[in-house]
């Protein structure tokens, strides 16, 4: 299967971030998630595990209890269950992540 990214649906999710659901099939999932600069994604957690690949940019990411600034070209692992959630402070440009895991959202 192949997916263009023209033929992809921007979503906003508000407070300066969108998405876009790359690719799925019920069982796996993509997404490509853009944050403009001082944008905040709140902690939450799932059920499934999750990988994620910065693509641009750099962000605060808190996994658990640990919070560390990744940049273009780092992989995150978040098993499930675990409370995740990354930020943009203000001072820095707008990055991009990609994101995948085995189940896709509601």
């Amino acid at each position: 299967m192949f997916i263009f990214h023209k033929d992809t649906i921007l979503e906003d999710l508000g407070n300066g971030v969108t998405r876009r659901i790359l690719a799925h099939d019920g069982k796996m999932m993509a997404v490509e998630v853009n944050f403009a600069a001082g944008a905040v994604g709140p902690m939450h957690n799932h059920p499934h595990e999750q990988l994620t690949y910065v693509l641009s940019g750099e962000f605060e990411f808190t996994i658990g209890e640990e919070t560390r600034v990744v940049s273009a070209g780092d992989t995150l692992y978040k098993r499930p269950g675990i409370m995740h959630g990354c930020g943009l402070p203000a001072a820095r440009h707008a990055a991009r992540y990609l994101y995948s895991h085995s189940r896709r959202f509601s």
